[in-house]
């Protein structure tokens, strides 16, 4: 079983990577999963994802508390405005723009809600 979560860690990892390039694929939720994975499979690359200096923070922010800091909030408010722009830029159906809305809105609605952190109030 081991080696079933190892390979999903690193599957997320690498869509996670991909999802720095890739607007529409966050990056997040992968380091999320990818960190979840190691921890039940390899403490080595578990340490290091916590480690990373770019990942390592919002992982352990929400690993610890639950939170999401408000730059990152914004980031993602942002990409989602984005790929809604982007939807009635290229004239999608008005089903397709009316589901996108609605699912962007509850997960917008979701993301701000959640705690800043521990750092956001110094």
């Amino acid at each position: 079983m081991r080696y079933v979560w190892i390979s999903l860690g690193l599957l997320a990892l690498a869509l996670g990577t991909a999802g720095l390039a890739l607007p529409l694929l966050p990056t997040t939720p992968f380091m999320l999963l990818a960190a979840a994975a190691f921890a039940k499979s390899s403490p080595r690359l578990h340490d290091w994802l916590l480690g990373h200096r770019v990942f390592g923070p919002t992982i352990r922010d929400w690993r610890d508390y639950r939170a999401i800091s408000p730059k990152a909030k914004r980031m993602a408010l942002t990409a989602m405005t984005a790929a809604l722009g982007l939807s009635l830029l290229l004239g999608l159906d008005w089903k397709i723009l009316a589901l996108q809305a609605g699912v962007l809105g509850v997960m917008g609605s979701w993301i701000w809600t959640r705690p800043d952190g521990p750092e956001a109030g110094a």
